[in-house]
């Protein structure tokens, strides 16, 4: 499993969220309630989209596909939005500066939970690194195809060196 450690710079992102867990999955929801909002959302940096996960510091240590957490589809701005110049139901969240660990996965996204897997059962324990209590995200390029096999998305993991 091909991966490489950056440190990214904070990153404003816009967009919706929604709580849920693993076992009650509304992501396709979110998705289809974001999705018609994206042309309305000013200073864009490029089209990638952004999936991100904000998981309770607890959740990989007690596991359980029931517990919830809240999940954003959503854009990366270039600047902070003033206060009321966002379009009704979006909202905006900072990623904070911080060392990641980032693969690229190519496959259906909806066959990706064995790659997860692996990242946290195998990678993770033998990297000298741990998770950090920051938001995970997946970066959806031009070559991301949804429910395609020949899509690709780059999926970000937050580490802090042992």
């Amino acid at each position: 499993m091909e991966s490489k450690i950056i440190e990214i710079q904070k990153k404003f992102i816009v967009g919706m969220k929604k709580e849920m867990s693993f076992v009650d999955n509304q992501t396709t929801v979110l998705w289809k309630s974001f999705g018609p909002k994206l042309n309305q959302i000013p200073n864009r940096l490029n089209s990638d989209l952004i999936s991100m996960a904000l998981y309770p510091p607890t959740f990989f240590l007690n596991f359980n596909p029931n517990n919830y957490f809240t999940k954003w589809a959503g854009v990366e701005v270039g600047e902070v939005s003033k206060k009321g110049t966002l379009p009704e139901g979006l909202e905006e969240i900072e990623i904070p500066s911080g060392l990641y660990v980032v693969f690229l996965y190519k496959g259906l996204a909806s066959q990706a939970g064995p790659f997860f897997q692996s990242i946290f059962q195998e990678w993770l324990p033998k990297s000298g690194y741990q998770l950090d209590d920051r938001p995970h995200f997946e970066v959806m390029g031009s070559a991301y195809k949804n429910e395609d096999p020949s899509s690709e998305e780059l999926i970000y993991i937050p580490i802090l060196k042992n």
